[in-house]
């Protein structure tokens, strides 16, 4: 029985892709090397120090990865001033699972400061969960299930009590492992790719999600 959701963030809070995708080409700008915006796709969902690296080593460019993440969430942070929205039906089912006493978390594999910056973007407030588990709070680069895990922990619950929510075939993959439910946000995969990883329900947004999920 479901006793805890855990939302990850990008793709499933918040539409961010564009912009942190914008924020990368321009970085590799200000190295003078021009990157295009299709190159960042596979890496979707991996972090920021693959992120960067991945399409950095393509590219033959050297980078120092600390101090990159950091100017790539200073980019970002003024690209998405006024513009960042929350994904259709967050807010409300957010409520709905309150309503229903379940337990929350946040989880990220992104750095505080961005997962700050898109909280205030779409005016959700950390008290909003009950946990926050970030980029920080993993060994780096971390994986999905380090973070599920870690979260779950933190409810003190059983993964195979939480519904995990993702974008990421990555997410889906450590939800099954773990033996957690898990619903995909169809907003970064394909519903096939998503359907291959596992996921227990496929929904467009959070504002299409249907009374099922909650009664398993």
């Amino acid at each position: 029985m479901i006793k805890g959701v855990l939302f990850d963030m990008d793709g499933v809070l918040v539409d961010s892709e564009r912009y942190i995708c914008e924020a990368a080409v321009r970085l590799f700008r200000e190295h003078r090397v021009f990157v295009p915006p299709d190159d960042f796709l596979p890496y979707v969902g991996t972090g920021a120090f693959a992120y960067l690296g991945n399409v950095a080593h393509k590219h033959g460019v050297s980078l120092d990865l600390e101090l990159s993440k950091k100017r790539l969430y200073e980019l970002y942070d003024d690209l998405v001033r006024g513009r960042l929205l929350p994904m259709p039906g967050v807010h409300d089912f957010i409520e709905e699972c309150k309503d229903r006493g379940l337990k929350l978390a946040l989880t990220t594999r992104a750095d505080k400061v961005k997962m700050l910056t898109n909280l205030r973007e779409v005016d959700l407030d950390l008290d909003e969960f009950d946990v926050i588990v970030h980029g920080g709070h993993i060994p780096s680069p971390g994986s999905h299930r380090e973070i599920i895990q870690k979260a779950a922990d933190k409810l003190n619950l059983d993964p195979a009590n939480c519904l995990v929510v993702e974008d990421s075939i990555f997410g889906i993959q450590a939800a099954k492992e773990l033996g957690a439910k898990s619903l995909a946000i169809t907003n970064s995969f394909t519903r096939d790719e998503l359907d291959d990883a596992g996921a227990d329900w496929i929904f467009s947004d959070l504002g299409s999600v249907s009374d099922e999920v909650f009664d398993c």
